[in-house]
């Protein structure tokens, strides 16, 4: 018979292997907090604006799940390697346009100020969410193993000098920093495209090394410090938004669960929105009210040859292949349904 003491005894023993078969199973394994590293084309004060806003919204919300560690221009790799740099891992997510990073993408020419595509800072989201640029953009960047996560606009793109701009002659044998493809485009009314570091162009524009820059507009200019370094800024453009993007390495992002991935795009969407009104704004008080540059003008009668080129540069660039052939002739039939529409999408 048991009794009372054994049956006390044999009670305590198999609670207390209860217990310690509690206290001694493997604990759940806690999931180690996910970080990226991010590069922006944008130096420091530009990147003030451009994306931090962003990424500091995107750690506040995801908190202990993950965190993006945000570097500025050239700060890891040199902006012409991001690309590269972003598809082998070193890196796990750009900001940057297509052009300036070298992507090797059929769709690379049209990053950045593919001329006279974009009329109006609008224009981007529209094209890539509603004319099919998005869906391009995906295919081409999933075929090189980086998840293409959204578009959005920046600013125009005009000219800053050392010297007045009040005619095309006056672009003859200017030495201007810009993009890639802007600047094959400009070549060929006498500009000298170069191609510095980012962070060097301000010294670069006071040793008399370029004459000018056609990479922003002029909020851009005053945020950066080239508004101190140059005299005059053209009215005149030759885009009216810059096309920008947030990308990812296909490995890492496929990584990220799911509600982080939607996250990120609605915290880069805040970006986008930002930089809509922050630039738009910006241009037009800054012509207004700005004190640093003289605007100068070149006539509208003698400027539509810049334009005029432009459309036979976009038929040399839809030669090349069916994808740009694709994408040139998005660009014109959203460029006709503006102009269509009338006010205020286009004036005619």
């Amino acid at each position: 018979m048991t009794t009372r003491r054994k049956f006390i005894k044999t009670a305590g023993i198999g609670a207390v292997g209860a217990a310690a078969g509690t206290t001694l199973a493997a604990p759940a394994i806690a999931q180690s907090k996910i970080k990226w590293r991010l590069q922006t084309y944008a130096g420091p004060a530009l990147a003030e604006h451009v994306i931090k806003p962003a990424v500091d919204s995107f750690n506040k919300i995801a908190g202990d799940e993950m965190e993006i560690e945000l570097y500025t221009s050239d700060q890891l790799v040199p902006t012409g390697e991001l690309f590269r740099a972003m598809q082998n891992g070193t890196i796990d997510a750009v900001q940057s346009d297509d052009d300036s990073m070298a992507s090797p993408t059929e769709v690379t020419v049209f990053g950045g100020y593919f001329p006279f595509a974009c009329r109006y800072s609008l224009d981007v989201p529209v094209l890539f969410n509603q004319y099919g640029l998005n869906e391009i953009w995906a295919e081409e960047y999933a075929k090189v193993g980086v998840k293409h996560i959204s578009a959005g606009s920046w600013d125009p793109c005009h000219f800053a000098t050392k010297d007045p701009i009040n005619s095309l002659e006056d672009l003859k044998g200017k030495r201007i920093f810009t993009f890639p493809t802007a600047g094959r485009f400009l070549s060929q009314f006498g500009v000298v495209p170069v191609v510095l570091p980012w962070e060097d162009i301000e010294v670069a524009l006071q040793t008399g090394e370029l004459d000018g820059v056609a990479w922003s507009g002029i909020t851009e200019d005053y945020t950066v410090g080239w508004a101190d370094v140059t005299n005059y800024f053209l009215t005149n453009n030759i885009s009216g938004a810059w096309i920008g993007h947030f990308f990812a390495n296909m490995d890492r992002w496929n990584e990220v669960p799911e509600h982080l991935q939607e996250l990120l795009k609605i915290t880069f969407d805040s970006s986008h929105y930002y930089r809509q009104y922050w630039y738009w704004g910006g241009e037009a008080n800054l012509r207004v009210n700005g004190t640093k540059m003289q605007l100068t003008s070149i006539p509208d009668a003698e400027w539509q040859q810049v334009e005029d080129a432009a459309v036979k540069f976009w038929d040399e660039i839809a030669a090349e292949s069916e994808v740009k052939a694709k994408v040139v002739e998005i660009f014109r039939k959203y460029n006709a349904d503006m102009a269509k529409a009338g006010r205020p999408y286009r004036y005619t």
